[in-house]
């Protein structure tokens, strides 16, 4: 059963009365613990169809069946429930703030869905020492190196054990050493079971996934599975 279906997913963004259209027409799916790197070339639409997929913005038109559930035309509310129910994201930027160590920040989801200190912070710990930062629980972002950094976004991402992670160029602002230790986590997550949705323009970073489909002008050019798998 395919996690993600697309059947003819099209978005087109309006200027005055000028149309311009950005996907059209992806049909696409996802199975369940599937690896899948995203490729493209700047405006190609990889970039719009990820916040599609992230449940950031909805298609023109066309169907986007997530985990058995119809989110093509969901109101914001209701996508936004679904996204953090479903979808665990983890950017270029880490996105973590500043003034919260790094136990707090990887909890910080589920204040919002109002568990309790205790337990926040014993799954927060548990996915630190997953990802392989016990011993920098308490050290806020200032203190810690990038892929420290994106090592605490990761645990952050699968703290509400979501149906998807979902990494856009999360390699981006690393080193290549530091990048591979990123992809290997990567790598362990879908292992254990869960489905990951990578984007990324670099070759090296692309051939981690199982599978890589590659957009050009709003359309799949290529959908393969790769050869050049890491094992």
């Amino acid at each position: 059963m395919s996690i993600i279906h697309l059947d003819d997913l099209r978005k087109s963004y309006y200027l005055g009365k000028q149309v311009l259209p950005v996907l059209k027409g992806i049909e696409l799916d996802i199975r369940k613990n599937e690896y899948v790197a995203l490729m493209g070339p700047s405006g190609s639409g990889k970039s719009t169809l990820m916040n599609i997929i992230g449940c950031l913005d909805s298609p023109t038109s066309g169907t986007y069946i997530l985990n058995g559930q119809d989110v093509s035309q969901m109101a914001d509310d209701d996508l936004a429930d679904v996204r953090n129910r479903e979808i665990g994201f983890v950017f270029q930027q880490f996105n973590l703030l500043s003034g919260r160590t790094a136990l707090e920040n990887v909890a910080l989801p589920l204040v919002y869905a109002g568990i309790s200190r205790k337990d926040r912070n014993d799954r927060a710990m548990a996915l630190l020492e997953k990802v392989g930062l016990a011993d920098r629980s308490h050290h806020k972002p200032n203190e810690l190196s990038g892929g420290q950094c994106q090592r605490v976004a990761i645990a952050r991402a699968l703290i509400n054990d979501p149906a998807i992670i979902l990494a856009d160029e999360p390699t981006g602002n690393l080193d290549t050493k530091t990048s591979l230790e990123i992809m290997d986590i990567f790598g362990a997550i879908q292992a254990q079971g869960n489905t990951v949705v990578l984007v990324t323009h670099e070759e090296d970073i692309a051939k981690y996934a199982h599978r890589v489909v590659r957009l050009r002008d709003g359309v799949i050019e290529n959908d393969q599975v790769n050869r050049a798998i890491h094992v």
